[in-house]
């Protein structure tokens, strides 16, 4: 017989919107729904839509100092609070005060953390632990209820990679990135898909809470091995640019040879190796300041165990 694991039921949620303040469908969602809840909330659940960063927000623009969904860390968290400090530093400690502190039985079940990204990624699911079933069967039913929409699952399961996100002060941490979509822009359809992913995730958390036992499930899921800067010259500059044909083909499979980026003199670079990847954030815009052209994942499936509530 499988073996079922049973878990507390989730009383508190979050719902981020604004973690970077250009990113405008989490903004434009949570301030709706900070406005009139009644499509987020659930019998018995605390559900709480939050702007994170609202002076990023305001001047729609990523950050004001720093990243903010980089310094979630134990040493930024634990600084002493001074005027001194970065604004996102201070708001990651006002922000664990109320939604953590991290890694603490008092922490948030769930954040939810609403991303957009100017890549051809779709509906995607960002994971930060393989070995999660609660969240695995979470991400499972998400993407069936998507279906016939693809809803792409990312593992940034990494021992060098990992940063300290937003989102990771609760205890099921869920990153939500949707794309295409300019910065600073809306779209509907975008809208549109993102407000499904929170709707499934809500019924879901309901289904769980209700005494619901979830079935062992798997799912194929991304795992970032590395991220590709673009080619530089002596000076440090970008000395060419995403080649057409790998533009916009996140999650497509990328084998070696094939064209990777393209100088202005027409000069091709392929990718080198001896393994295909799948590339995600291929040319989005934000990390080009982070040196980053697009990441190299591995496809691999993962499965979770039986899962229910421990009150039923």
């Amino acid at each position: 017989m499988t073996s079922c694991v049973a878990k507390e039921p989730i009383k508190k949620i979050a719902i981020f919107g604004g973690t970077h303040g250009n990113e405008l469908t989490g903004v434009f969602l949570v301030t709706h729904w900070l406005r009139n809840g009644t499509e987020v909330h659930r019998a018995g659940l605390d559900v709480k839509p939050f702007i994170t960063n609202p002076r990023a927000v305001e001047k729609c623009t990523r950050y004001i100092d720093c990243d903010l969904n980089r310094v979630f860390d134990l040493e930024n968290l634990s600084k002493e609070m001074s005027e001194d400090l970065p604004y996102e530093v201070r708001r990651a400690q006002e922000i664990n005060h109320l939604f953590g502190p991290k890694n603490s039985d008092d922490a948030y079940d769930i954040v939810f953390d609403l991303h957009n990204t100017t890549s051809n990624m779709g509906c995607t699911l960002i994971l930060e632990d393989s070995r999660n079933d609660f969240l695995i069967q979470m991400f499972h039913y998400i993407k069936t209820c998507m279906a016939p929409l693809p809803c792409s699952v990312y593992l940034i399961e990494h021992p060098s990679l990992k940063y300290a996100t937003t989102r990771s002060i609760a205890k099921y941490p869920v990153g939500i990135e949707v794309g295409p979509q300019p910065h600073g822009v809306l779209r509907a359809d975008i809208l549109d898909q993102m407000r499904k992913m929170i709707k499934h995730a809500l019924d879901f958390i309901q289904h769980f809470n209700e005494g619901k036992e979830f079935p062992p499930c798997s799912i194929d899921v991304y795992k970032i091995m590395e991220k590709v800067d673009y080619p530089r010259n002596e000076s440090g500059d970008m000395a060419a640019v995403i080649h057409p044909n790998l533009q916009d083909q996140d999650w497509k499979p990328l084998h070696p040879g094939d064209p990777v980026f393209v100088s202005l003199d027409g000069k091709v670079i392929p990718l080198g190796g001896d393994c295909t990847v799948y590339p995600v954030f291929v040319n989005e815009a934000a990390y080009y300041e982070k040196k980053e052209a697009f990441a190299k994942t591995t496809k691999l499936t993962l499965s979770a165990k039986s899962i229910r509530s421990t009150l039923h």
